[in-house]
């Protein structure tokens, strides 16, 4: 994957003191070190938003490292997102053919692997079983260190899904995960390391916006600047609960008739789904002109998200399974209050009262949002502490810190 230059002294003004010091002692002896990042999607997921920044960052400081996307077929991805929604705790029918069409495909991707890498990383269960297929073939040298990184949560995963999969994950030299309450008991592994993503401050998603340049992005789009704005950012999928976002906008429209809902989210090549819940929720909303369905077909890309998430009064997040949400990071550091699903990684981010609310239904989520548009002062305040907690807990530095970390302790 292409990439823009990233450089570490531009974040200087923005993470805590002693903060670049840190990553530096630590990249030095690694400096040259080869590392490949390796998953299923150039765009269109928090992933590839993680690796634009993080393996740009690697390259400043020091490491030769690319980011590489697999090759699939629409069968391929078909499988992977039933795995996906296995491994998140679906009931799903789960067959030898579909392994069949899995490890097809990724036989074919790991016999493509070329180069001389002190590092791979694989991100999600798509490419899983790369580092068996690749070291049983003699593609992948003995001195490489491979590392899985688990971007989804599996406290309820479906048992028979992980137990494919778990054999695959276990001869990896370490797994990364966001919270420990996702690492299956089954699974063993002598490495095994909890380190939550982050966000990047510098990208185009999160640098600040003149408010009169973000008026005139999201009036382009049928919003109105001066009315009430809900708003929640993430693909069309069924954990993402676009349908009850909907249900609870309805409630908190009972009481501010002018209030708008914006879901906004990419298509993305990994997940064939996406047409189908952006349909369901076109059905949902019956029509109502106050909610906005869009997306990058919409030419909706990371300056409009940026801008909708600046307005927005609420941001919400009412997933249903969350690995993380990197969502809510970036509305908390725009110092919007945020109403998230109490799920994952979004409880790692939301202090409940403090910085936002956590919820467990429709009705819950309509009263806390309805709670922010009556009260706005104590929103912003609520924002406010917010992005304090994400300049010292989610910040891509932090991130860059715990893999350099993670890459010292491997060599």
């Amino acid at each position: 994957m292409p990439l823009l230059d990233k450089h570490l002294d531009d974040y200087a003004d923005v993470v805590e003191p002693g903060t670049l010091e840190r990553i530096r002692a630590l990249a030095e002896p690694l400096r040259g070190a080869r590392v490949l990042h390796l998953n299923a999607t150039a765009y269109g997921g928090g992933v590839a938003e993680l690796l634009a920044t993080h393996v740009a960052l690697l390259r400043d400081v020091g490491i030769d490292a690319e980011w590489h996307v697999i090759h699939g077929s629409d069968e391929f991805f078909a499988v992977t997102k039933t795995v996906h929604n296995a491994l998140q705790g679906a009931d799903v029918e789960w067959t030898p053919q579909m392994e069949h069409i899995y490890l097809e495909r990724v036989l074919d991707n790991a016999l493509q692997l070329e180069g001389e890498w002190d590092f791979v990383v694989i991100h999600d269960p798509q490419p899983a079983a790369m580092h068996d297929y690749a070291r049983g073939h003699g593609v992948a040298p003995d001195s490489t260190k491979w590392i899985w990184r688990c971007h989804i949560d599996l406290t309820d995963a479906n048992p028979q899904v992980f137990e494919f999969f778990r054999p695959f994950i276990e001869t990896y030299d370490a797994s990364v995960w966001t919270m420990q309450q996702f690492v299956p008991d089954s699974l063993q592994m002598d490495r095994v390391v909890i380190a939550p993503p982050c966000i990047d401050p510098l990208s185009v998603k999160n640098l600040d916006l003149p408010h009169p340049f973000v008026n005139e992005i999201v009036k382009q789009y049928g919003v109105r600047p001066n009315d009430p704005l809900i708003v929640q950012v993430s693909r069309f999928d069924p954990w993402k609960d676009p349908i009850g976002v909907i249900e609870a906008y309805r409630i908190v429209k009972e009481e501010f008739p002018t209030v708008q809902l914006v879901l906004a989210g990419s298509m993305a090549t990994d997940d064939p789904d996406g047409f189908h819940y952006w349909e369901l929720a076109d059905e949902a909303r019956a029509g109502d002109t106050d909610v906005h369905l869009l997306s990058n077909i919409q030419q909706v890309g990371n300056v409009q998200i940026n801008a909708f998430q600046r307005l927005a009064d609420v941001v919400m997040q009412k997933s249903l399974r969350e690995g993380f949400g990197l969502t809510v990071s970036e509305g908390l550091w725009k110092g919007r209050p945020v109403v998230g699903g109490r799920c994952g990684g979004i409880t790692l981010q939301i202090e409940d009262g403090v910085n936002g609310f956590l919820v467990d239904d429709v009705e819950s989520a309509a009263k806390r949002t309805a709670d922010l548009l009556r009260a706005p002062d104590r929103a912003t305040e609520m924002g406010a502490a917010g992005r304090e907690i994400v300049r010292r807990q989610f910040l891509s530095t932090r991130e860059l810190e715990d893999w350099l970390r993670l890459y010292g302790e491997l060599q």
